[in-house]
C-alpha cells in the first residue's frame, strides 16, 4: 500500500501529506490520496505519500518517533520543511466516541477531535511534532475517516484534502474551512487557544 507521489507546480508553498502512519490505516487512506491530482494544486510544491502496514502505536506516545513509520514521518517533515502538512488516519468505529468525547482532555491530555460531518475528523496533529517541527503560522492536522469510509464520508475527506492541497496559507486555508465548516473551525480554534495559549492558530 505504499504510495508515493509529488506535485510540483514550482514556485510557492511546500506541502506534504502522509497517510496510514500506523497500523493498517494505509489501506483506507491510499484510496483519498490516490484521488489528488495535479489540477487540485496551484502553485508550490505537493507531497504525498501512504506509508505500509506497521505495528500500532499511538502518534501521542513520544516513542512512535523512535519506531521504523515514526522515523520516516521525522525524514519527510524534515526534508521538505512543508508550511501545510496534513496526516492523514481512519479510525474503527466504534473508537469515535473515544476520539470526540470532551473526556480526551484527561485521558489522554490532548482536545477532542470535531466532527467536519459524516464522521470525518479533524484536529490539531501530534504535540509531539507541531510544537518542534512546525513555525506559528504553518497549517499542521490530523484529519480522520472511518476506514472502509461510505462515499459521503469519503467526499468530506476528500473536500479538506483538495482545500489543503489548493491553498497558499494558513490564511487561505482558514477562509476556505471556514466557508464550508464555520461551527467546527470555531471550535477548533478554541481548543488550540486552550490546549498552545498563543502558539499556534487554527
Amino acid at each position: 500500500m505504499t504510495y508515493f507521489k509529488i506535485i510540483d507546480k514550482e514556485e510557492g508553498i511546500n506541502r506534504l501529506f502522509i497517510g496510514g502512519v500506523h497500523g493498517k490505516e494505509g489501506l483506507s487512506t491510499l484510496n483519498a490520496l490516490q484521488k489528488i491530482q495535479d489540477s487540485d494544486v496551484d502553485e508550490g510544491k505537493l507531497v504525498i505519500h501512504n506509508c505500509d502496514t506497521s505495528p500500532y502505536r499511538s502518534t501521542l506516545d513520544p516513542r512512535y518517533y523512535e519506531s521504523k513509520v515514526g522515523k520516516e514521518v521525522l525524514y519527510l517533515i524534515n526534508h521538505y520543511n512543508p508550511q501545510i502538512y496534513v496526516e492523514a488516519h481512519c479510525y474503527r468505529k466504534e473508537n469515535y466516541h473515544k476520539l470526540t468525547s470532551p473526556e480526551r482532555w484527561n485521558e489522554q491530555g490532548v482536545p477532542p477531535l470535531i466532527d467536519l460531518g459524516e464522521g470525518v475528523l479533524i484536529g490539531s496533529a501530534s504535540p509531539n511534532i507541531r510544537t518542534t517541527l512546525f513555525t506559528r503560522n504553518d497549517v499542521c492536522i490530523t484529519l480522520e475517516m472511518p476506514c472502509n469510509p461510505s462515499k459521503d464520508s469519503l467526499n468530506v475527506y476528500l473536500d479538506v484534502l483538495r482545500i489543503m492541497a489548493g491553498s497558499s496559507s494558513r490564511d487561505e486555508v482558514e477562509k476556505k474551512m471556514r466557508k464550508n465548516y464555520p461551527s467546527q473551525v470555531e471550535r477548533a480554534s478554541r481548543y488550540a487557544q486552550e490546549f498552545f495559549g498563543n502558539y499556534p492558530p487554527f
